[in-house]
């Protein structure tokens, strides 16, 4: 994810690759959306997931407490690696957010977080990011975070984890560091990942780890922006900011998960990522071409797929700063679907 105002776009994919193959309130959602396993008692069937900024950038400053009620998942972001500990990450308020939001401390995210799970959404802890990373690089540092993870989600009741690593990272540790936290965290764990789109083109890192745990994948919610082009799995190269980008993408991770695995991830406002902003009602045609086969550009697909999990956006401050204009509409589409 981005933290800055503008970024250049990341990577461009070559010749194309034939494959095969307004809001209302959490509680009242849940009431006609089913769940999905693992970690359904968590989630509703048709989810919208932000990011809570832990840092200050041009977006609007937030307690978690003021998160909008239209999201069904709040992913903090992010956690930080602890320089002590190879593998060991730390987490609490950033002392500027603090300083911006006139003192937010520790005590009060905590509080906040325990609140809005009991109003039925659900909260997990990112690491990576734009500027983050994670050593994964020994057993030793897998067994570090795995420590330092579920001692920070003990502490603020956090339910999972959402892995944002952009910098590249060893797919067996990380695969490993996974199995063991959810034994940790128990069977309600929720596993959320933002890939970037060249991670799974086939053969990306992330799609061999989606591969390796894919049992545990609550949702998986690919970075449709800061990309360029990319191959579709229909044969075709696909442009950032198209119905074709989002739905000719997705449909590849459809041929490794589940639907209800799947989600879309796109930026709340166009200054919320570098490039690949799309208008609230591109998101909604793609959510209608894969889920109904209907509003599609070139690529429609052999089969629509009701049970498609919904939306991530970064960020829900960015959208907030915005005037919400994304979880509007989009959190009304996601209930129509349901």
């Amino acid at each position: 994810m981005t933290r800055l105002f503008s970024l250049a776009a990341a990577v461009l994919a070559g010749a194309a690759l034939v494959l095969t193959g307004t809001a209302t309130a959490a509680q009242d959602r849940q009431q006609h959306q089913q769940p999905h396993e693992p970690g359904a008692a968590a989630l509703p069937g048709k989810q919208l997931t932000g990011y809570w900024q832990n840092f200050v950038n041009g977006a609007t400053p937030l307690r978690v407490a003021d998160v909008p009620d239209a999201y069904d998942v709040i992913a903090l972001a992010f956690a930080e690696a602890d320089p002590a500990r190879p593998g060991a990450v730390t987490f609490g308020v950033d002392p500027g957010l603090s300083n911006a939001l006139g003192g937010y401390t520790d005590a009060d995210l905590a509080a906040d977080i325990a609140a809005k799970k009991a109003a039925g959404t659900s909260v997990v802890l990112s690491i990576g990011g734009e500027r983050g990373n994670v050593d994964f690089s020994s057993p030793a540092a897998v067994s570090n975070f795995v420590d330092s993870f579920a001692a920070i989600a003990g502490e603020y009741g956090i339910q999972g984890l959402d892995v944002d690593l952009e910098h590249g990272f060893d797919v067996g540790n990380v695969a490993s560091a996974i199995r063991q936290l959810r034994e940790r965290l128990g069977e309600d764990f929720l596993l959320t990942m933002a890939p970037q789109t060249l991670d799974v083109q086939p053969g990306g890192t992330y799609l061999r780890l989606i591969d390796q745990v894919a049992d545990l994948v609550t949702v998986v919610h690919t970075q449709y922006y800061n990309s360029g082009s990319m191959n579709g799995c229909h044969g075709q190269v696909v442009h950032q900011g198209s119905v074709d980008f989002i739905t000719a993408q997705a449909c590849i991770l459809l041929e490794h998960l589940r639907p209800e695995q799947v989600s879309l991830g796109l930026p709340a406002s166009p200054s919320a990522a570098g490039s690949g902003y799309v208008a609230p009602d591109v998101v909604t045609a793609a959510l209608d071409c894969l889920t109904r086969g209907q509003r599609c550009g070139s690529y429609v697909p052999a089969q629509p797929v009701p049970g498609l999990s919904g939306v991530m956006t970064w960020s829900v401050n960015w959208d907030v700063a915005d005037g919400r204009s994304f979880s509007g509409p989009v959190r009304a589409h996601l209930d129509s679907l349901g």
